[in-house]
């Protein structure tokens, strides 16, 4: 009956807001004096995700909340392949991948600005508004000046839809290839315009007046799914008390809240002929108590808004519990707070009292606290009515204060990683040959790798001029790279050197070592390529901040001890020689010095290039080795050395290290390394010199050094010294 007359009343004073306010007051008298019924209104929701059906409503959203989403517009799944070169003799293979573009609508409201984006349950926007997969975003927020979308106007022409007045997103060119190669389940978190952590019924109702404190306490979003206004107010009424007042300066919608002013007392009770009313007063509970709730459904922010239950504390009466809904976003604190003031309320406000008086003290409105002569407690004032012998109060008792109470709990949650996509770490390079690979196969490799592992791999190309040669995929395994942190002073290079160590900054905190001992140093555990020497370790410590101390070391490997016998500077690259190399083959990379690798990954804003370091390593003889000197009676110098062999720097007890190059040759040279006075080429690891040749050179070329170097097949060794020819 309530709801009936002030609904018609509302509607003649404010219009259509203003019988929704009157239907929302209405309801309110009519469950006082009724009990109340089934509520059809905006409903707590799973986390939906995005779909597309005609006739679907779009929300209207307020504060911070995520949200599924309506696809509005699609194109066809786009096919794109490449041919990508076989690994090690392999064929090569024609790579699919897809890709879509689309918009969804979010909101019928506008949109401050969107955060973070869930695909399939996983991030596909982080909060740093980075994408975690290729494409590009474009975000409308709502307004009805908002342009039409290029890519739409592209697809639809002239009729292309602007959407305005709804707020949007436009994916172009998505890679779906994480997804199942189709468009993922998203939903979204936005911030809607006028508060991205408060909601107001100013902006949820606003054709009412505007009053200065309208900001809903305790919840931080709101969404109506549509169907009527009363019933959407009705929902936060039922949790959170509202005041709905029509007067002559119109419609007034807030929160019902205490007052930090001392409440005004009414006046006595006006005096009545009617001996049955002389008291003017009646205080009663009406009907049986209200069914208090135990509990309040809500989407919790601190569990990335999946719906979240706070019990209110207190004791359970026997049979089904009562569980509120609320479509809001709140943390566990507030949320656990307001079901224990809702449970307080609904014990205390079955009290009502009607109290008489003569005329209004015009400081009183619907929804302010009172006090009652000679009568504890304070009271709300409900409604007031307009009668013949005075103006009738109906008062609602305000449930005393709750004391301090646990605060709620969120729970356990294990949101999805949200790290910012990093740029690529490149570097490309010719390691020294090894036993297993073939002697004339130059041996280059890329490594690849960033700074935490959301990376998503990166396409390599050669640079070749102006453009771009395609390699191949690195895959989103990552090489254990870094530089050298301190200098890394010389060393012969001939035997372990258990106290000593390297101190290098990895590219990422969460890469690491190993440790190994003698044994697996001698099967080849823990090699390093520092700049251009091999170096292998025992043993690996963290000192934190991606920095680490790597001790006993075995310095100069695979013929690598003239970059030993030189050092290496701060900030010079180490790169770990393990799986997670990128083998490049030497048809597409020329193992020349002036060769250029280029990596684009989905962070990259630029190519990112690496020149191929060590060009060569991989084909150089070792250096020779164990210089020996024997002088015949005659005052001849025989000298002699111990060739090596390209891989076979092990030196495996009781076997022959096999020639590898084409011939034996050696080229022994007196004077300068780069430009020697005179040479000979030999045919064996041998030089005889009598008393009267070496006179001849000292008097040729003046006193210098003997050296050898080992001629293969692609390249020299560096030089081994000999002897020095000083005198006869």
């Amino acid at each position: 009956m309530a709801t009936l007359l002030l609904t018609a009343l509302g509607t003649a004073i404010g219009g259509p807001v203003g019988g929704a306010i009157g239907t929302l007051i209405g309801q309110q008298a009519d469950a006082a004096i009724f009990g109340g019924g089934n509520r059809q209104g905006p409903r707590l929701r799973e986390l939906n995700v995005s779909s597309s059906s005609y006739g679907q409503p779009i929300p209207r959203h307020f504060g911070r909340m995520r949200v599924p989403g309506i696809v509005i517009w699609s194109t066809d799944l786009i096919e794109s392949k490449r041919k990508q070169k076989g690994r090690k003799g392999q064929p090569s293979i024609t790579v699919y991948s897809y890709s879509a573009s689309f918009a969804v609508a979010l909101s019928s409201t506008p949109v401050a600005r969107l955060g973070r984006i869930w695909a399939d349950g996983h991030l596909l926007r982080g909060a740093q508004e980075d994408l975690k997969v290729g494409g590009r975003l474009r975000f409308y927020r709502g307004f009805g000046d908002d342009p039409v979308d290029p890519l739409i106007a592209g697809d639809k022409g002239a009729s292309a839809p602007a959407f305005r007045d709804c707020a949007y997103v436009v994916f172009e060119d998505l890679e779906l290839g994480d997804f199942g190669n189709r468009i993922p389940a998203l939903s979204f978190e936005i911030f809607a315009h006028g508060g991205d952590t408060s909601v107001s019924l100013n902006h949820m109702v606003p054709a009412a007046v505007q009053t200065a404190d309208t900001t809903i306490a305790h919840i931080r979003g709101f969404a109506d799914e549509g169907g009527e206004l009363a019933s959407t107010l009705a929902a936060i009424d039922e949790v959170i008390p509202l005041v709905c007042t029509s007067g002559r300066d119109g419609l007034r919608v807030a929160p019902r809240r205490l007052g930090t002013d001392a409440p005004v007392t009414l006046p006595a009770q006006l005096s009545l002929r009617d001996r049955a009313q002389e008291e003017g007063r009646h205080r009663q509970r009406t009907g049986l108590p209200a069914r208090e709730p135990a509990a309040l459904r809500y989407y919790d922010e601190e569990r990335d808004y999946q719906p979240g239950v706070q019990r209110a504390l207190g004791s359970r009466r026997p049979g089904r519990e009562l569980m509120l809904e609320l479509p809001a976003t709140a943390f566990a604190r507030d949320a656990r707070q307001l079901a224990n003031e809702r449970a307080n309320r609904a014990r205390w406000q079955s009290e009502t009292m009607t109290w008489r008086i003569g005329e209004l003290d015009p400081r009183l409105q619907p929804g302010d606290m009172v006090r009652v002569p000679d009568t504890p407690g304070t009271w709300f004032v409900r409604s007031w009515e307009w009668l013949d012998r005075g103006v009738e109060l109906v008062l609602e008792r305000v449930p005393p204060g709750l004391m301090a109470m646990p605060a709620g709990d969120p729970g356990t949650v294990n949101p999805p990683p949200d790290q910012a996509l990093p740029q690529t770490s490149l570097a490309a390079f010719e390691v020294p040959a090894d036993a297993a690979t073939g002697s004339s196969t130059p041996l280059i490799f890329a490594a690849a790798s960033a700074a935490n592992n959301a990376w998503r791999g990166a396409a390599l190309y050669r640079v070749q001029g102006n453009t771009l040669i395609a390699l191949g995929s690195s895959g989103t395994v990552r090489a254990v790279m870094g530089t050298l942190a301190e200098p890394l002073g010389p060393s012969p290079g001939v035997m372990f050197e258990p106290e000593a160590s390297l101190t290098l900054d990895l590219v990422a905190a969460d890469l690491s070592f190993n440790d190994t001992d003698l044994e697996g140093l001698a099967m080849g555990a823990n090699r390093l390529l520092v700049g251009g020497e091999a170096v292998q370790f025992a043993r690996a410590t963290p000192l934190g901040e991606r920095r680490w101390r790597l001790r006993g070391l075995l310095r100069g490997r695979a013929g690598t001890e003239a970059e030993a016998t030189l050092g290496h500077g701060a900030q010079t690259s180490v790169i770990l020689l393990d799986e997670r190399l990128i083998p490049l083959d030497p048809t597409d990379v020329p193992p020349i010095a002036s060769t250029r690798i280029a990596a684009i990954g989905t962070a990259d804003a630029e190519a990112v290039i690496a020149p191929l370091a060590n060009a060569g390593l991989s084909r150089r003889p070792p250096t020779p080795v164990h210089p020996r000197l024997l002088i015949e009676s005659s005052g001849a110098w025989e000298l002699r050395w111990t060739r090596r062999a390209r891989g076979h720097w092990r030196w495996e007890d009781g076997v022959e290290v096999p020639l590898v190059e084409e011939q034996e040759s050696n080229l022994v040279g007196y004077g300068p390394t780069a430009a020697p006075h005179t040479a000979w080429s030999l045919g064996e690891a041998r030089l005889r010199l009598s008393q009267e040749e070496r006179a001849g050179l000292i008097s040729a070329y003046g006193p210098a050094a003997l050296w050898v170097k080992q001629v293969g097949t692609f390249a020299h060794s560096p030089a081994l010294f000999l002897a020095m020819i000083s005198s006869v």
